[in-house]
């Protein structure tokens, strides 16, 4: 099929789009763009030169895409890119930095929903089915696994991590890594408990709930970091070892129980 295109958008001749793409009034497709098929653009959208993009996204209202990144030192002559997948969805306002130095990527993955007026920085790299509530702030180089939770008004301070199927309570300020499968909330930030819902949710079976209580219990309680990761390991799951390849990889330390 043929891609709609309305007679106000601006579309680079020097983009190149796929097949059954739908681009609204005024929406903009600077040169070098790459777009798959079947994505849908809303009206004022802007998607910019550094921008590769697969299938079946939609784009409502003034959404951004590719940007330069907010960084006073940035040399805008640099090939940067922005690299997202397929079927997701970026509301009204969404903005997203491409990288920072030359060749590399702010990339995004499948089947993502950010909701109005969030904002990604450069180099960041965010997994699949991850849903990020309005008017949240991610910094410059931070990582979020799949399936995370990031509700409305979180900001994430930059080269943090976000683990698996965890949750950032509303307006939480994050300072350091979030630990997998928790819940972590407030300013400052602490973990409050496993996020039972959206494991729930996600099909978890009883018995690994069970066992993931048990690693938070061993995790938080009085004796070093070794040996509570240790105590963790000794339960033989793999979703103790998922806990403990997580902090194992913390490079900022990670937010505690109270």
């Amino acid at each position: 099929m043929t891609n709609q295109i309305h007679p106000t958008a601006l579309v680079s001749a020097e983009a190149n789009l796929g097949q059954d793409n739908i681009v609204g009034p005024f929406a903009i497709i600077e040169e070098g763009v790459v777009l798959g098929n079947s994505n849908r653009i809303a009206a004022h959208a802007v998607i910019k030169k550094s921008v590769r993009m697969k299938d079946g996204n939609t784009l409502s209202e003034h959404v951004v895409l590719g940007g330069i990144p907010q960084y006073t030192g940035f040399d805008e002559s640099l090939a940067t890119y922005l690299q997202i997948g397929s079927d997701n969805v970026f509301r009204e306002a969404v903005t997203i930095n491409c990288a920072l130095h030359a060749g590399e990527s702010t990339t995004i993955g499948d089947r993502n929903f950010l909701m109005h007026a969030m904002h990604i920085g450069h180099d960041c790299r965010i997994g699949n089915d991850i849903t990020f509530g309005p008017s949240t702030g991610i910094g410059g180089h931070v990582e979020i696994e799949d399936k995370a939770f990031i509700s409305g008004g979180v900001m994430v301070h930059q080269f943090g991590k976000i683990g698996r199927f965890a949750m950032g309570g509303g307006n939480a300020k994050i300072t350091q890594d979030v630990v997998s499968f928790m819940i972590t909330d407030g300013n400052p930030a602490s973990v409050r408990g496993l996020n039972l819902v959206g494991l729930k949710r996600a099909g978890f079976q009883m018995r690994d709930i069970k066992m993931l209580k048990k690693a938070y219990q061993l995790l938080f309680q009085q004796g070093s970091l070794e040996d509570n990761l240790a105590s963790i390991r000794a339960l033989n799951h793999d979703l103790a070892a998922e806990l403990c390849e997580f902090i194992g990889r913390s490079g900022r330390g990670f937010h505690r129980s109270k």
